[in-house]
This record gives structure tokens, C-alpha cells and sequence, in this order.
């Protein structure tokens, strides 16, 4: 039988060499991870899961960087400064804790709703307000199945240990921020655009709006303690015992960032960062603050960049070359 190019790929005659071989390399991926005996198995069930836990790693790496580029931490995530900081309970490994579920539960959701996932589809959205008046269309990120798989694979809620407890926490509120910035978008189907049948399907917000708003949660973070549910016999999150100076007796909600350990400066390199030795500042905008006080290096350099573009038809962009001077600030050792 001829291709034409345009067929799905499930046609496609597969030999049993070829799915072997395919089934090895998605195994090989998901052993890479170094994920736990459970999660590693979760990875194996579904070849689509390998993939979009890459994708999902590098999204919130990426996020994270981004986020604090203004920052004494800027997101280093090399092997040693990672390492480390996941050790503690700072509001820095809250923010971690927080981006990283929400991230898989992002490209969950959309890896579904893509075609790459063999145990979920699109959404169906069965709960929607007015169903009868919608013919339910498009292809909605499928948050339902994205949220079940996630909370499975990082495990259930500890009963004891208070940074097992704030972990998993934390891990609710990235999942949480991703809920709340579903919306319902619709199209309209009728004679001269009327409005007699709409397609309607539900979209996660771009992850960048998730980042942004985990960001404002970490500055509004809360330190925490544990006491013990009586009832229960199983620890809470609440405030510290002892009234500690800056720091508020809010009892935390279930959206807010909370931990434990105070953070370090990040001025000088630790254990948790490279410090802020030669990093790149604004002037009048960070560099007090990153620099730690110590003072900035001022470099002038001359760049030349494209200016002055133009569309010309057909088909592409003519740009002059502009010549200018310009300044580099950069953190004094």
C-alpha cells in the first residue's frame, strides 16, 4: 500500500523488532531519571510518561531561572547547589518543591490532550454549567487524569515527619495554582456568525503565568513548625512555637508556600549556590541587592545589533547595523 505522508502513525506497520526496541529505549529513559521504585514503575506503564517528565524537568528549570534572574539566587540547579538545598527546608526548596508539581501536572495535562499519552485523551469536561446549550469540542487539556496521575506519583500525605509534611504541601500548591487558571474557551458556529451552537473546550493558563504566580506566593511564603492533632494522632503545619521576629503567626492556608529553615544570604559561594561574585546586575535596579553590599565593576563595551528593519516583499526583513556603546555591571568579589 502507497504513503502519502499524511497517515497517523498507529498505521504504520511496526514489526515486533521495532516495538521491542522501542519499548527498551522508553524503559532505558525512565531508568535515567532515578525515580523511586514506584514512580519508576509508573514511567514504564506509559511510553508517553518518559518524555513529558523530561519535558516537564526542563519547563520548571527554565521557569525557576527565570523567575529569579533578578535575584542572589538565581536558580542554580547544578548537581552539588541542588542537592543541597532539596537537604533543607528553605522557602527557596518550597518554590522548588511547588514549580516542579506544577509542572508535571501542566505537561501532563497538555500531553494528553496531544496524543502522546496511550491512557488518557482529552478532556471531556462532563461537569461544565450549561452543557446542554454546548457541543462539546476542540481537545481540552486533560487536568482530571494529569491531577490523578500526579498525586500517584509523588506519593501520599506523611503522617509524622513535619519536612516530608511541608514537601508534600508544597508539592498541593503547585497543583493547586494549575486548577485554578483553567479556562473554558468557546467558539461560536451559526449563520453570519450567530451564536446557535458553540465548540467549547478548557485550556491551563501558560506556564509562565503559573511561574509568575508561584513567584508572589514564595514572597508571601510562611515559616512553620508541627504540633500534634489530637484527634488524629497526626502533625499539622502551623506556625513556630516561639514568636520569631519578622516572621508572622498566620496559620498557613492551603495555597500558601510554608518552610522551615531560614535561608542563607546566596552572597558568597556555599554549599547551596555559586554566590554573587561577577554576576550581572542593573544599575538603580538590583545591583545593591545582589551585590551584597559590595560594590559593582562598571565595563564599557560597543555591541552592534540590527536596527531600522524593514519588511520587504516578498519575502524577508532588510535591517541596517547600528553601532553603540554600552554598559556592564557586574558584582564585585
Amino acid at each position: 500500500f502507497r504513503l502519502t505522508g499524511n497517515e497517523p502513525l498507529t498505521i504504520l506497520p511496526l514489526t515486533s523488532e521495532m516495538e521491542e526496541a522501542a519499548v527498551k529505549a522508553h524503559y532505558k529513559v525512565c531508568d535515567r531519571l532515578k525515580l523511586e521504585k514506584k514512580q519508576r514503575r509508573m514511567c514504564r506503564r506509559d511510553p508517553g510518561v518518559a518524555e513529558t517528565l523530561m519535558e516537564a524537568i526542563s519547563m520548571s528549570a527554565l521557569e525557576c531561572q527565570y523567575q529569579f534572574r533578578f535575584e542572589r539566587w538565581n536558580c542554580t540547579l547544578e548537581g552539588r547547589y541542588r542537592a543541597s538545598l532539596l537537604k533543607r527546608g528553605f522557602k527557596e526548596t518550597a518554590f522548588l518543591y511547588a514549580i516542579s508539581s506544577a509542572g508535571l501536572t501542566h505537561a501532563m495535562a497538555k500531553a494528553c490532550s496531544a496524543g502522546r499519552m496511550e491512557r488518557c485523551t482529552c478532556d471531556e469536561a462532563p461537569d461544565l454549567e450549561n452543557r446542554e446549550a454546548w457541543q462539546w469540542g476542540g481537545c481540552g487539556d486533560n487536568l482530571k487524569y494529569s491531577n490523578k496521575f500526579v498525586k500517584e506519583f509523588l506519593g501520599r500525605k506523611p503522617n509524622k515527619d513535619l519536612r516530608a509534611r511541608v514537601d508534600f504541601h508544597n508539592n498541593l500548591v503547585g497543583m493547586k495554582v494549575i486548577k485554578a487558571g483553567v479556562e473554558t474557551t468557546c467558539k461560536c458556529h451559526g449563520v453570519s456568525g450567530s451564536c446557535t451552537v458553540r465548540t467549547c473546550w478548557r485550556q491551563l493558563s501558560p506556564f509562565h503565568e503559573i511561574g509568575k504566580q508561584l513567584k508572589q506566593k514564595y514572597e508571601t511564603s510562611l515559616k512553620v513548625g508541627s504540633t500534634t492533632n489530637e484527634a488524629t494522632g497526626e502533625g499539622d503545619i502551623s506556625p513556630p512555637k516561639k514568636s520569631i521576629p519578622g516572621h508572622s503567626d498566620q496559620i498557613p492556608r492551603t495555597t500558601d508556600l510554608v518552610y522551615i529553615d531560614d535561608s542563607p544570604s546566596f552572597c558568597m559561594m556555599s554549599r547551596y549556590s555559586p554566590g554573587t561574585s561577577g554576576r550581572k546586575c542593573y544599575k538603580d535596579k538590583n545591583c545593591d541587592s545582589i551585590c551584597c553590599g559590595r560594590g559593582h565593576n562598571t565595563q564599557s563595551r560597543v555591541v552592534t545589533r540590527p536596527c531600522q528593519c524593514q519588511v520587504r516583499w516578498c519575502c524577508y526583513v532588510e535591517c541596517k547595523q547600528c553601532t553603540q556603546r554600552e554598559e556592564v555591571y557586574t558584582c564585585k568579589d
